[in-house]
């Protein structure tokens, strides 16, 4: 897995140093040299990871990377600050303007490459689902194309098998606002998912467990694959952070640990997590509003022809019947005229409604639109497509629709025309025609009645 890295640095040696050590493994990288030209590069190539050094004249790193978070454009784009500076307070302001990380001069290889993993693992999982709501925005599912991410308080898990540090770290957290539970107070580390935890926090000092074998697990394990993994590591074991990262860590944390950056870091793990969890919300709500019609819940035209399309299929394939009852409302052009379109609109819910509380769990209920409905009835032959058809149709006379209280009830009733597919050949046009056919008998020979028409 690769990605197009952007280096930002004043002195072009060090520009250089990176992009060899980042080509060397496929990397694409871009240069720049200042922060107005990084701005400018980041426009121009969309770079998916951002190496920003931070003392540069003019227009410093931390500048560069508060304009890249507060531009909507660019603020998912991951920011790993590079520089000399080792205090933790200069860590704490990056992280604070929106930096994922802090990489230090001269940069380690194997921290720099396990930086670069983990945040192209973040970024395909980000990049796919924007990508799929771009999709959706251009179909005109959704008209807002932004995603705003808030601070709220995470949910935490440490574990850590030492009284004295896990309580400490637990006392971090809650002071800064999150819930915390501790493996010494919790007992076991089951049902992670089942508490909602968004991050563990997962000590690598212990003897007692290996951290990165439990990492590994929680990242195999559908359950908790999407929970966020802070390591605490001793800084003298890079590398096994670093491997902790290959398998799927979130971030890394140094003891002895400080207080605001562990706060500053879980702050930037939670906004990540809510900023993928929004996305999935996003795409899934897409996907419903492409197939569901918005006024009555049932589906709509795109997703019936999908359907029929699917099940004629197998229904030419192995022999078994598929039969559609085609419904219209009738005199709905009335109550329109009589009541207004709110009331129709009521009748219309109210009719969706008891069609699908009439209809079985496997029948396929839909609104093409207007007045008209269809239920797809899957392995139905004809007479039981009739049936249950007059079913309904008595279903939907026996009680009047209660609508706003100004009008009280109206009487309402539905024709319908049912088809069954021809098993030596038939196409979703000669089908769904028949039963319109149908229907428009059962219209002329006087409504609220039920008709078929044999292929």
């Amino acid at each position: 897995m690769t990605a197009r890295v952007l280096v930002v640095d004043d002195i072009e040696a060090n520009r250089r140093l990176l992009q060899a050590k980042l080509e060397a493994q496929y990397y694409t990288v871009f240069l720049a040299a200042n922060g107005v030209e990084a701005l400018r590069a980041v426009e121009q190539h969309e770079p998916d990871i951002v190496l920003l050094d931070v003392m540069m004249p003019g227009m410093d790193g931390y500048e560069v990377c508060r304009r890249l978070k507060n531009n909507p454009a660019t603020a998912h784009i991951p920011v790993v600050m590079v520089t000399a500076l080792n205090d933790v307070e200069d860590r704490v302001r990056g992280l604070d303007v929106g930096a994922e990380d802090f990489l230090t001069k001269p940069v380690d290889d194997f921290a720099l490459m396990a930086r670069m993993g983990a945040l192209t693992r973040y970024n395909a999982v980000a990049s796919e689902l924007r990508q799929r709501q771009a999709s959706g925005l251009r179909a005109g599912i959704d008209s807002d194309d932004s995603v705003h991410v808030k601070d709220v308080p995470a949910r935490l898990f440490v574990v850590d098998d030492n009284p004295r540090t896990s309580a400490r770290i637990a006392d971090m957290l809650r002071a800064g606002g999150h819930q915390v539970i501790t493996l010494l107070e919790a007992g076991d580390m089951t049902g992670l998912n089942e508490l909602g935890v968004d991050i563990l926090v997962l000590s690598m000092l212990s003897d007692r467990y290996d951290a990165l074998k439990l990492c590994a697990h929680f990242k195999m394990n559908a359950a908790t694959r999407s929970i966020s993994i802070l390591l605490v590591c001793d800084p003298d074991d890079r590398q096994r952070a670093g491997r902790g990262l290959d398998l799927g860590a979130s971030d890394v944390i140094f003891v002895p640990l400080d207080r605001q950056e562990l706060l500053a870091r879980v702050r930037t793990q939670a906004r990540r997590a809510r900023y993928i969890e929004m996305l999935r919300d996003r795409v899934d709500r897409g996907l419903e509003l492409s197939v569901i019609d918005q006024l009555t819940g049932l589906y709509n035209r795109r997703y019936m022809n999908n359907q029929l399309e699917q099940l004629m299929q197998r229904s030419l394939m192995g022999g078994r019947p598929v039969s559609v009852m085609m419904v219209d409302i009738d005199h709905f052009k009335s109550v329109n005229d009589t009541y207004g379109h709110d009331v129709g609109d009521e009748v219309l819910q109210e009719m969706a409604s008891r069609l699908k509380t009439n209809s079985r769990v496997m029948d396929v209920v839909c609104r093409p639109g207007g007045e008209e409905f269809m239920i797809i009835m899957p392995d139905t032959p004809g007479d039981l497509a009739c049936a249950a058809a007059e079913r309904i149709r008595r279903a939907v006379a026996a009680e009047p629709f209660k609508v706003n209280a100004s009008v009280g009830e109206i009487t309402v009733t539905l024709s319908a025309g049912v088809s069954t597919v021809n098993l030596l050949g038939d196409t979703i046009a000669d089908l769904t025609k028949r039963a319109d056919t149908a229907l428009y008998q059962a219209k002329s020979a006087g409504r609220n009645r039920v008709e078929s028409l044999a292929a």
